[in-house]
Formats: C-alpha cells, structure tokens, sequence
C-alpha cells in the first residue's frame, strides 16, 4: 500500500490538468459555437503537428525567447548598477527614487504606443520592452538586498579593513545575492510575458504572439490554444530552471531556524 502511494503521489499534480483538459473536451461537444470557442483535442492535435512539421513553432518559439533572454540580460545588468547606486549613495536615492518609484507604476504595455511612435514597430522597440519590464523589479530587488545587510557582515569586513571593493565583492554582494536572485526570477517572470504581450500589439516578426495574433485573424482557434500552451509552458520550464539554479548558487547558506 505505501508502494502505491509513493507511486502516486509524484501523479497528483497531474489530476487537475486531466480534469480540465476532461471538462475542455466535454464542453466542444455541446454544438458548433462550443466548439469553436474550445477547440475539440483532435483540431489541437493535428494543429500541433502541422506547426511542427513546418516548422512555424519552432521559429515562433526561438524568437520569443531570444527577445526575452535579450531583454533579460540588458534589464537585469541595468537594474543591478541602479539598485546598487541607490543603495550606496543616499544622494541618487534622493534624486533617482522618486521618478523611479512613479514610473515603475505605470504598466509596462501602456507604453508601447509611445515607444513605438519614438522608435518604431521593429525588434528594437520589442527588445526595450522587455528591458524596461526586467529592469524594474531586478532594480528594487538590488536596491533592496543591499541596502539590508546585517550589520555584523559589514563590521567583520571593517574588521579585516577590507578596502570598498573588497567589501562589495566579500560582503555585501553575497549578502545580498538571495534578494538578487528573487531580482532575477521576478525580471524573468515580466520580461516573458511582456515578450509575448509585445508581440501581440506589434505584430511584425516572428514571435509567439505574432503567432496567435494571425492564427486569431485566420480563425485558427487550434492554433491560438496551441501559442497559449507554448507560452505557459515555456514560462513555467525557464521558472524552474532558474529556481533550480539559484538554490544550487545559494546552497552555502545556512537554513534559518
């Protein structure tokens, strides 16, 4: 009996999706408006196998994520340099704070008619998207983490008369480095969605968002439902690869009591 429970109990994550994609198939058998608004499991099967064999998804998915890891990477390095700065110096917290805290409030897609008007509807507009949305919560994580270091970290490097570099590389970055590391999995969290969300108001290129914006046009239901899973799952796959990453980088630290 413990056997078949150590059996199950990995599959128990499985039961509501199984319960959903029931319930999905179910309601496409209810008439032709049903089906059309959920797609029966077949359409989405077949649909997935003609984007795979033409290679659409492919080259829809690899874009998505190259703009992401290259937002990624210009809103993380951005957003560590302005946390730390505000962090060190009392002086840029007083005057950068402020237009920083009012900007990171407005939402990140109501900019894109704006930006777009500036720079175009191009990849460039589309990769500063998905910088601006990185750059904010890796920014306040930054800022957060440094600015909250314990005390007696900071008096053993005085301690040890450790020159500035030497405590920034010593003491406050790996004190710091868990509130860095939720920076960058929340940086990584907006910079997909925002990815794909600019992709759907600017539909040129290559994308997933693109993607289902045509399939939506050509009334390709199946194939929005297919974008729609692409983009959760490859959300989801990037979340638990950095998590598994940043618990292997933090795996030094001692639990808390």
């Amino acid at each position: 009996m413990s056997g078949l429970r150590g059996v199950l109990r990995p599959m128990r994550g499985l039961l509501l999706p199984l319960l959903l994609i029931g319930a999905w198939e179910l309601a496409s058998r209810q008439g032709a408006s049903q089906a059309y608004a959920f797609v029966p499991l077949a359409r989405i099967g077949s649909g997935l196998l003609e984007l795979l064999a033409s290679g659409e998804l492919w080259l829809s998915a690899a874009a998505s994520l190259q703009r992401t890891c290259l937002g990624l990477l210009g809103g993380v390095l951005g957003g560590f340099a302005f946390g730390a700065l505000m962090a060190f110096s009392p002086l840029a917290e007083r005057a950068l704070g402020p237009l920083y805290h009012a900007l990171r409030q407005v939402p990140i897609l109501g900019l894109i008619p704006l930006l777009a008007l500036w720079f175009g509807s191009g990849e460039f507009t589309k990769v500063l998207i998905v910088t601006l949305a990185a750059f904010y919560p890796m920014a306040l994580n930054a800022f957060e983490g440094f600015s909250h270091v314990e005390q007696r970290y900071r008096e053993v490097g005085r301690l040890y008369r450790l020159n500035p570099l030497q405590q920034f590389l010593h003491v406050h970055l790996p004190g710091a480095l868990p509130s860095l590391a939720t920076g960058v999995l929340h940086a990584l969290a907006f910079a997909w969605v925002s990815s794909v969300g600019c992709e759907l108001f600017l539909a040129t290129g290559m994308g997933l968002g693109n993607l289902m914006m045509n399939a939506e046009t050509g009334s390709r239901m199946e194939v929005v439902v297919i974008g729609v899973l692409c983009v959760g799952l490859l959300g989801y796959a990037m979340n638990q690869l950095f998590s598994r990453v940043s618990r292997r980088l933090l795996r030094w630290r001692a639990p808390r009591p």
